[in-house]
């Protein structure tokens, strides 16, 4: 069985990654930029193997991970939607993107310094959704 601090890390890390996921399949839709598309895609599709990592590490200790906060989720999708409305731009994409990556980065740090005592597997996967959040936002900023 893993300590607590692992468990605790890998649940943020699930509701990290599927937050991420969920924002980057918001969007998606209403870009323009071919170049843009490929990137927000190669993200999902790495969040995506991400995430399949933590869940089979989560089920190997017979927990089911954690779904990000609703309020969260929530605000994040009225956001989303209340900008891409007033204006429906690659520009706004890479905004709400880049807003996103770095709330995502900021958390992930506060809970790796939170949970010190997790495995190194566990605090490597969380360092890789850190790089991936970190790349995208730094992807992101041409568009802004």
């Amino acid at each position: 069985m893993q300590n607590n601090d692992t468990l605790k890390l890998l649940r943020e890390c699930d509701a990290g990654v599927k937050m991420g996921l969920s924002s980057i399949n918001d969007v998606l839709p209403d870009v323009k930029s071919q170049g843009m598309r490929q990137d927000l895609t190669n993200c999902r599709d790495q969040h995506e193997t991400l995430l399949s990592e933590i869940k089979t590490k989560l089920a190997d200790n017979c927990d089911k991970g954690k779904e990000p906060a609703p309020a969260a989720k929530g605000m994040s999708w009225m956001k989303t939607n209340v900008k891409m409305a007033l204006e429906p731009t690659d520009n706004t994409v890479a905004d709400l993107i880049t807003d996103g990556c770095n709330m995502g980065v900021k958390s992930l740090h506060r809970y790796l310094n939170q949970y010190h005592q997790a495995d190194s597997d566990s605090k490597g996967i969380a360092t890789r959704l850190i790089q991936l959040e970190d790349d995208l936002a730094k992807q992101m900023r041409k568009y802004l």
